[in-house]
């Protein structure tokens, strides 16, 4: 059941600051990974299908944007 506190919630439970810290830190970095991988596969895509380059030129590259990608945003 759930307890009812009649003051402020900052005097309730104790907060694990340095757990919430690490979530917080685990899901920026996360999203930084998920947003390199989404550019860089919509970029060799495009190069993929409207343009000669051809597959494995395209799969190159996306290798390549996302290994620059990661070394950048370190």
């Amino acid at each position: 059941m759930a307890e009812h506190h009649s003051g402020p919630a900052e005097t309730g439970a104790p907060m694990d600051y340095a757990e919430h810290e690490k979530t917080y830190n685990f899901f920026l970095e996360a999203t930084k990974i998920l947003t390199i991988f989404c550019v860089a596969l919509l970029i060799a895509m495009a190069a993929g299908f409207f343009t000669s380059a051809g597959f494995f030129t395209a799969l190159v590259l996306f290798i390549l944007l996302n290994v620059g990608g990661f070394v950048l945003l370190r």
